[in-house]
């Protein structure tokens, strides 16, 4: 719980994500719970139409294999169904962002079912806010790089170990995104160069000493990766 609440709120302070609104609270014997506020009601609790990206491909267990969620699609392929359903250059920057972000935090569960399209007020799809944002080095210890198995790149360009991810493929990604050159580095920038109030957030959180030291030092290294 610590854990997922500490990235929802360095992604929606410091980086400026749309996240699910979201709080940590503790049951009497000290234990914690985290809650997030569903969004895909409305004030009348009608339900807001919604998909996922594995909804959106036509992905199931049947016809996609019991991995479906990650073993399918890249995530260029991710944005090019975002592009298609959306034709927005608004919402397919913010997947960049994300994309950046879950890396960044070491969320290698960012699968196809963690990205969804909600039909907005004036009745467009738009990129729903974040959720299920959680470092999963910090449960895991060995994660894999990102969540879908082909990377970033429709031809699943190898990515297995962190020595194998660069600011050039960010970049590279972001071309294929169709973003302007200008953008793609502003982006690049603020995520590379933000630390000090990340930090300070961290030390704020309820994870562990350890664990703190910890979620630092992958971020850190991971900034390192995409200067």
């Amino acid at each position: 719980p610590a854990n997922e609440h500490l990235c929802m709120q360095i992604a929606s302070q410091i980086f400026g994500i749309s996240t699910a609104n979201n709080g940590l609270c503790f049951f009497g014997n000290g234990n914690p719970a985290y809650l997030a506020k569903r969004f895909d009601i409305d004030h009348n609790g009608k339900k807001i139409a919604m998909e996922d990206l594995a909804g959106l491909a036509g992905l199931t267990k049947k016809n996609g294999g019991s991995d479906y969620k990650y073993c399918n699609l890249s995530y260029e392929e991710c944005g090019n169904i975002i592009r298609k359903h959306t034709d927005s250059e608004t919402e397919i920057l913010k997947f960049f962002r994300l994309v950046i972000y879950n890396y960044l935090i070491s969320n290698d569960d960012a699968h196809l079912k963690n990205f969804s399209l909600i039909t907005n007020q004036n009745g467009k799809s738009v990129l729903s806010p974040a959720y299920d944002l959680v470092n999963t080095f910090l449960h895991l210890g060995q994660p894999r790089i990102f969540a879908l198995d082909k990377g970033l790149f429709k031809e699943g360009k190898p990515g297995n170990t962190i020595t194998q991810v660069s600011k050039e493929d960010f970049e590279e990604f972001g071309r294929r995104l169709q973003i302007n050159a200008k953008t793609i580095q502003q982006e690049l920038s603020t995520f590379a160069n933000t630390t000090d109030n990340v930090k300070d957030l961290i030390e704020r959180s309820f994870l562990s000493k350890d664990l703190k030291i910890t979620f630092w030092k992958t971020f850190c290294y991971r900034q390192g990766r995409i200067r």
